[in-house]
């Protein structure tokens, strides 16, 4: 690697790790806030799906937007655009206001799309599948909120828990603005209409689909898993997050080995094995509610398979996106969030319609074997279908 593409890759995974430890905030503090303001388990569970829902539908106009105005820029003020909720929520007395400031942090889960753009334009795609694993690797910021967020707000206090990120991520704009540089740019910027022509063709919405179920279900665990450990075992806020970080910690880990594995062997037969685990283990997980070893055990390894599926998943975006990867990147992305933001809404209502969270795994295993269909559905490679349609419409 060149100098300019190390510095391209680290920065923006550093930089992304801190806009995920932002995005993450919610779930470690839930049941604090929630005490707090005497809310039910289905409004917890909003608060903290919040920041998924506009975290996750921005990125498609955020993917657009560093396609068009360059990763460097789009990035920077997006990071200090989080300098205002972040201080609005440590000075807020209400739920009310409180989900307010939530939806606007959600656009610290916006840089998934502006950091994964903004790195592949650096590198070839031959070479994307494992480079693209390495800076999603900025996901660790779910790890990391789950090891500070409980240490300061016990230290410091509620408020100095968006305080101090307000600080963090101001720092860090800097430094990126710093650093980096956006590659030169190769003919005229796509207009809108050309980025969102993506939306026609069919293999946008089976990775849309299939990234819904992995990035959907790593987000889903990584918020809601300190609220089982401590609903269903009894665990503190602490050990909570300190299990919960573990569980991200795996699933980001093995990333770049779901992206080189989808370059050695194809991502066909890397998301087969995927989304055959994921059913098989979401199954016997929701048999396993009562029992801490099973279910630990059971979550770390659905962790690992989420994590081979998020880079199997991305190792076919650039290959399918010829000279639009930030609306491809942004649409698949999204779906993603998107993955991540019902699942607690829909545990919180069945908890509380059932008395248990048993049912809501069955939904798990539903769509994976809807994604396992879709994937033997598809007659040929993803990259076909858009490669070709998109050369005719160059």
């Amino acid at each position: 690697m060149t100098t300019k593409q190390t510095k391209a890759l680290l920065f923006s995974t550093v930089a992304m790790t801190v806009s995920f430890i932002i995005w993450s905030v919610f779930s470690p503090i839930a049941s604090q806030i929630q005490e707090l303001f005497q809310l039910s388990t289905l409004e917890k569970s909003i608060l903290i799906a919040t920041p998924v829902l506009l975290g996750s539908i921005m990125r498609i106009p955020m993917g657009i937007l560093t396609d068009r105005y360059g990763g460097k820029k789009v990035f920077t003020i997006t990071m200090l655009f989080l300098i205002l909720p972040l201080i609005a929520a440590g000075l807020v007395d209400s739920y009310e206001w409180m989900l307010v400031c939530a939806l606007f942090i959600g656009m610290a889960g916006t840089t998934f799309a502006v950091s994964l753009t903004f790195v592949s334009r650096w590198f070839p795609p031959q070479r994307q599948g494992f480079i693209l694993g390495i800076a999603g690797l900025g996901n660790l910021g779910g790890a990391g909120a789950n090891f500070l967020i409980p240490t300061i707000s016990e230290q410091y206090g509620l408020p100095w828990v968006f305080f101090s990120l307000a600080i963090v991520i101001a720092v860090m704009a800097v430094v990126f603005y710093t650093f980096t540089e956006d590659p030169a740019v190769q003919g005229e910027p796509k207009t809108m209409k050309q980025s969102l022509s993506v939306l026609k063709y069919k293999t946008t919405w089976q990775l849309s689909i299939y990234y819904f179920l992995t990035f959907g279900g790593f987000v889903a665990f990584s918020v809601y898993l300190p609220t089982f450990l401590k609903d269903l075992f009894g665990l503190s806020a602490l050990d909570a997050g300190m299990k919960t970080a573990g569980f991200v910690l795996v699933a980001t880990l093995i990333r770049p080995a779901g992206g080189y594995l989808a370059d050695r062997f194809g991502s066909k037969k890397v998301l087969t094995f995927v989304f055959a685990g994921i059913l098989a283990s979401a199954l016997a997980l929701s048999f396993s509610l009562e029992q801490f070893n099973t279910f630990s055990f059971l979550c770390l390894f659905i962790s690992a398979l989420l994590g081979l599926g998020n880079g199997a998943v991305f190792k076919m975006v650039p290959e399918v996106s010829s000279g639009n990867t930030g609306a491809v990147t942004g649409i698949v992305g999204a779906a993603g969030g998107v993955g991540g933001f019902f699942p607690p809404i829909v545990l919180g209502m069945v908890k509380d319609a059932t008395g248990d969270y048993n049912l809501g795994f069955i939904f798990m295993v539903i769509f994976a074997l809807l994604c396992l269909v879709l994937l033997f559905a598809a007659r040929r490679p993803a990259k076909q279908p858009i490669q070709k349609q998109m050369e005719r419409t160059a």
